[in-house]
C-alpha cells in the first residue's frame, strides 16, 4: 500500500462568478471531510456575501491581494502572506483590486457548503 497520495485531477468546481476553484484534496475530490485543500483564482470585482463558518480557514497569498472583513475589520493580504481565520468568525472575502488574486485555501475540518454558513445577499 502507497503511502502518499499525489494529485494531479483536482476537482474544479462550477462557478458562476468567473472563480477559480481546484480543490486538491477535500469532501468534493476524496471524501475527506476532515481537511480541504483548494487553489483559487478570484478575478477583480469578486466578493462573496458574508459568512460564519464552522472551520477554520487558512488562507495563503500567492499572486495579487485579498481583502477580508473580519468582524467589521478590514484587513487586505498581499502575495507571501496568510492568515488563519477561527471557526464561527463572520467574515466576507473580496477581491475590489484590479489583478486577480491567486490563493490556496486550507479548511479544517473540510469545506462543504453546509458548514460555510453564508448570509443571504
Amino acid at each position: 500500500m502507497k503511502k502518499y497520495t499525489i494529485q494531479k485531477s483536482p476537482f474544479v468546481v462550477p462557478t458562476t462568478d468567473g472563480k477559480v476553484i481546484e480543490e486538491h484534496f477535500g469532501n468534493a475530490t476524496n471524501g475527506n471531510s476532515q481537511i480541504s485543500i483548494a487553489h483559487m483564482i478570484a478575478p477583480s470585482g469578486w466578493s462573496e456575501p458574508f459568512q460564519t463558518p464552522a472551520f477554520e480557514e487558512y488562507t495563503y497569498i500567492i499572486k495579487g491581494k485579498k481583502q477580508f472583513i473580519i468582524d467589521g475589520e478590514t484587513i487586505v493580504l498581499s502575495a507571501g502572506e496568510s492568515i488563519k481565520i477561527e471557526k464561527n468568525t463572520r467574515v466576507q472575502y473580496s477581491n475590489p483590486f484590479t489583478e486577480s488574486c491567486e490563493y490556496m485555501a486550507i479548511c479544517m475540518p473540510a469545506f462543504s457548503i453546509d458548514l460555510v454558513n453564508r448570509e443571504d445577499e
